[in-house]
């Protein structure tokens, strides 16, 4: 009996030997015959095969003649380029498109598709990774991460706005302070605080404290003073911002500021933060120059010598524009990342309420093209052209949506950025690291994401086209890889056959 239960104990220790064996064969693919680009060796570009095993990569071939691993599912990417997922690291998922900010009030239905379709929007144009800078409905970001197929997300909590500063100042003075509950108390403005927020539990240090004990990567704070004729709005001064690098120093986050003119962006970086989010669109009194001031390159230098994490974000000036581009909402790929009964929305005069606000004046359409294009556009342009000569630390970000526009669609958005950032000077080289390890590496994810390497989450995108060749490689992608699960992007677009 003895030997009958040795032998039995044997043959079941070879059945489950077995069994695992054939599951981990099921989760081996084999992405072979595939020309590799990866940005840590650009210089190194050739065919290969690379080998996902339960979600990551497990071997990166640069030969030609590698052999096939024993029970692995082939892929055949011949004639197709592989590349780290795109990682965008400037998304506002809980803001609707084209939604005023009580958003979706009798339109509940339309909300609900539109959220539905959100994460597969973003991996139909590649990016397997976003981050949401700034938080004000986790819930959201929740039904995101539980959704079937989505992008990984990480998220700098709830921001770190002044005391009746922007963004705060959009919300009426009874209500402003509850969304924002991250917000810095500014003694100067006790009279204008309610009296439940007291100022110990509003200093930076206990600020940046619940954003890390959220869960976040990184803090966001800003720098501005208002638009338009509307330039009043309270600010911090260097001592504020000098507690809250600190505090985000020791609790290992990395420190991000809306900054998008001259002023806002020379307070950025001599305070030293991470990231600058916003291309500098306005010079102030400098405005008028029509070549890039001394002043302004020497504070661009600066961001360079500091290797300052930059964001241009081109494309929230175009998302203005689009509600006076009669051909926007003709672009095919809109279908493919907007749900039917929305993009019926956008095309109603209902729909169209932003660019009424946007042109109180009803100025022409090519007016107001015109002053963008020699104003804003131009400018930061400028900037993008000069810091990309230097070989800046630019990082991939949209800030989708930048405002309740219609014309900052997820994913898509993505697209169009990189189209801008091209026509303003950077090269596809820079693009490309800024979308891939640039991003990984400022946000402390190259352990993990933004390249394809070893040990990686196997996060891929296959395209038709090489992205060092053409900016229009971004829209022939054929398949993505999350997490090591293979996705057609057929499948991804609306009403696809899930």
């Amino acid at each position: 009996m003895k030997t009958f239960a040795v032998v039995l104990a044997l043959l079941f220790s070879v059945l489950a030997f077995a069994d695992s064996a054939s599951n981990q064969n099921t989760n081996r693919v084999w992405i072979t015959d595939v020309i590799i680009v990866s940005p840590e060796s650009l210089d190194h570009i050739g065919k290969g095969s690379v080998l996902i095993e339960n979600g990551r990569i497990a071997r990166v071939e640069r030969s030609k003649k590698a052999k096939k691993p024993a029970g692995a599912t082939v892929v055949s990417g011949k004639g197709q380029y592989l590349i780290p997922g795109l990682i965008d690291s400037h998304v506002h998922l809980a803001s609707v498109p084209g939604m005023p900010f009580n958003q979706g009030e009798g339109k509940q239905k339309m909300v609900e598709e539109y959220f539905k379709q959100l994460p597969r929007s973003y991996l139909y144009y590649g990016y397997t990774t976003v981050v949401d800078l700034a938080v004000v409905d986790r819930q959201v970001l929740e039904d995101f991460r539980q959704a079937p197929l989505h992008p990984d997300l990480y998220d700098c909590g709830g921001s770190l706005p002044f005391a009746n500063g922007y963004p705060m100042s959009f919300a009426p003075p009874a209500v402003r302070f509850k969304p924002f509950p991250n917000f810095v108390y500014d003694a100067k403005q006790a009279d204008r605080i309610p009296p439940e927020y007291k100022p110990e539990d509003h200093t930076p240090a206990a600020d940046v404290a619940r954003v890390k004990s959220s869960g976040a990567v990184c803090v966001k704070t800003y720098f501005e003073r208002g638009f338009a004729a509307d330039k009043h709005l309270p600010v911090m001064g260097p001592d504020v911002l000098a507690e809250i690098r600190k505090a985000a120093t020791q609790d290992g986050l990395v420190l991000m500021m809306h900054a998008n003119g001259f002023e806002a962006q020379k307070f950025a970086a001599e305070g030293d933060v991470d990231v600058i989010a916003h291309g500098m669109w306005h010079w102030g009194e400098l405005d008028k120059k029509t070549e890039l001031p001394d002043e302004i390159k020497r504070l661009l230098d600066k961001i360079v010598e500091k290797r300052v994490g930059y964001q241009p974000t081109i494309q929230v000036l175009y998302g203005e524009l689009a509600y006076f581009d009669p051909e926007y909402l003709k672009i095919d790929a809109i279908s493919k990342v907007t749900p039917k009964e929305m993009l019926e929305w956008f095309q109603s005069p209902e729909g169209k309420w932003f660019g009424k606000e946007l042109n109180e004046d009803g100025a022409p359409d090519a007016a107001i093209l015109k002053d963008y294009e020699q104003g804003p556009l131009r400018r930061v342009r400028q900037v993008v052209t000069y810091l990309a000569s230097k070989d800046a630390n630019f990082v991939f970000g949209t800030d989708t949506p930048s405002s309740p526009t219609y014309g900052n669609l997820p994913g898509l958005n993505g697209y169009l950025e990189m189209k801008q950032l091209q026509k303003a000077g950077m090269s596809l080289a820079q693009i490309f690291r800024a979308a891939t390890i640039n991003n990984a590496r400022e946000f402390k994810m190259e352990p993990q994401l933004g390249s394809i390497e070893p040990g990686k989450v196997a996060n891929l995108v296959l395209m038709k086209k090489s992205p060092l060749e053409s900016v229009d490689a971004y829209d022939s992608i054929t398949t993505v890889w999350v997490h090591g699960k293979e996705v057609p992007r057929d499948s991804l677009a609306v009403n696809s056959n899930r």
